[in-house]
């Protein structure tokens, strides 16, 4: 592929134009809850002690040109990774030989894995599982004249976020690009600036309709007298990305008439309960503005336990703990969870040995050609637990530069990069080199470029790298594999700087984004 697509684009703004495309943009995300709380460093806390303010999410005036090739597939690879990741939770025991060797080293996996051992001691209450899960790309143009390739960054199954943001960041640059209708004034004229350009997203009815499916599932309330029935969101302590969450529960109430509540990770012990005389385990919820009603929880959505930081205390495990053993359909499970460790995703790539991809989808129908267009989404990838070729490409500071080294974690920040590696891995003990992952540089296009309005209000031109998440809903029996629903819907794009090697946007490092196809 060339850069001629990337060679004039975005326009030129002149002062006048780039005021008002600003300034749209502000009142728009205002208006539309494209928003998320202030960081600290912008506003203090002495500035804002309630907590009452908000500010534009960090967004790109512009849509990003993406191949449509590669966001095609992506959409049509998104069902058959969703039955993958089902088919890896449904079997315990191949997820705790692949976490053996990082259990002795990394105490939040070994504290996930306990959890898991605690509760099927005592015996699952429930066997339905729900996965909310994002599969993150880039289009990977090793070279100007390369077809671009869909590659794969990582594969989410908790909290995978921006959903309800991407969808409004669609809807913004759709009114753009179509406002007037056929006579769009907010942009310069472009050939990839047409009305219509920008492709649907259906994230938040996507996303919201698969916790609704699981909630059906549920039945009815296990108690007696019986209770009514609603959804959780686990959240995090001062959650900045509240508006996001906020799309998929209101969808959630207005449309399909559930009750849903938010409770933070820290008071999950203070405000539900499991009777001790039930032998269903229902989890029960009494909200604290409403002490006198009780609600069955049919559902637990986790937007928070998915990084160490989020465990402050052995209190916060027994939480976690007491979730997984209520009847509760959990999203995700911790099983699942594991299942999204970098350690999977690296064993799942390897060229070598048993052919876990086709083992994994033997049972789902999925055609020969259908595992090997997944395969291929698949960046080169090595385990650095024992000596071999991922040590060798990553102690040498010359094939170093073209790698990342990734932790079993999740969220922004945690990589280590280029040649940066080999210093980092000789600063740690070598037993934990087993904690980490090594992975081959995607390579998007050099030429893409983009303007971002940050959250501070400053705006940024210049070199961009895109990022595509593509959501995926599916509900299944853990007991017999059987899945119950399965969908695809919604996209995320994310842009960075050029040169910025993280991708996060509640993390500072991105901006929200959409895309033009061509």
């Amino acid at each position: 592929m060339t850069d001629s697509v990337y060679q004039d684009y975005p326009p030129a703004l002149n002062p006048a134009q780039k005021e008002f495309l600003v300034k749209t943009v502000k009142d728009w995300a205002t208006q539309n809850g494209l928003q998320v709380r202030p960081a600290p460093a912008f506003v203090s806390k002495e500035s804002d002690p309630h907590g009452v303010l908000a500010t534009n999410a960090p967004v790109t005036l512009f849509p990003s040109p993406f191949p449509r090739t590669c966001f095609e597939e992506a959409k049509a690879l998104q069902t058959v990774y969703n039955k993958l990741y089902a088919a890896i939770t449904c079997n315990e025991g191949w997820i705790g030989k692949i976490m053996e060797d990082l259990i002795d080293v990394d105490d939040f996996v070994s504290n996930l894995w306990k959890v898991h051992l605690a509760v099927q001691k005592e015996g699952y209450a429930q066997t339905l599982s729900l996965g909310l899960f994002r599969s993150d790309y880039m289009a990977h143009t090793p070279s100007d004249s390369a077809t671009p390739e869909l590659k794969q960054v990582e594969f989410n199954t908790i909290s995978s976020s921006f959903g309800g943001l991407s969808s409004r960041v669609a809807s913004l640059h759709s009114e753009l690009l179509d406002s007037p209708p056929g006579h769009p004034i907010a942009y310069p004229p472009h050939s990839l600036l047409r009305p219509g350009a920008i492709p649907e997203n259906t994230a938040v009815e996507v996303l919201s309709a698969g916790l609704a499916r699981a909630h059906a599932a549920y039945g009815a309330s296990k108690s007696q007298p019986q209770l009514p029935i609603c959804i959780l969101f686990v959240v995090q302590e001062g959650e900045r990305n509240i508006f996001d969450q906020l799309a998929l529960s209101r969808q959630l109430t207005k449309v399909h008439k559930i009750p849903t509540f938010r409770i933070l990770s820290s008071e999950i012990l203070n405000h539900t309960t499991i009777p001790d005389s039930n032998p269903s385990r229902p989890l029960i919820y009494t909200p604290p503005h409403a002490s006198t009603t009780q609600f069955e929880v049919t559902t637990v959505y986790l937007r928070a336990f998915y990084a160490p930081t989020d465990y402050k205390s052995s209190r916060e495990w027994e939480a976690r703990t007491h979730l997984e053993r209520s009847a509760a359909i959990k999203c995700p499970s911790v099983l699942n969870q594991l299942s999204g460790s970098k350690i999977v995703q690296q064993v799942l790539a390897t060229p070598t040995g048993p052919d876990h991809l086709k083992s994994f989808l033997s049972d789902t129908n999925t055609d020969d050609s259908t595992i090997s267009r997944l395969r291929a989404t698949f960046a080169p990838q090595y385990d650095l637990s024992s000596t071999g070729k991922g040590r060798d490409l990553a102690l040498n500071p010359s094939t170093a530069e073209n790698h990342v080294l990734k932790p079993q974690r999740e969220g922004g920040g945690n990589n280590i990069y280029k040649s940066a590696i080999p210093d980092f891995l000789n600063s740690i003990p070598e037993n934990e080199w087993k904690r980490w992952i090594l992975m081959e540089l995607i390579h998007p296009p050099k030429a893409a470029k983009n303007v971002a309005l940050r959250s501070d209000g400053e705006v940024l031109s210049g070199g961009v790298i895109g990022e595509l998440g593509i959501y995926g809903t599916i509900l299944w029996d853990q007991k017999d594999g059987k899945v119950h629903h399965n969908e695809q819907g919604g996209w995320l794009m994310r842009t960075k700087a050029e040169g910025v090697n993280e991708g996060g946007v509640a993390t500072g490092f991105s901006s929200l984004d959409s895309v033009v196809l061509f």
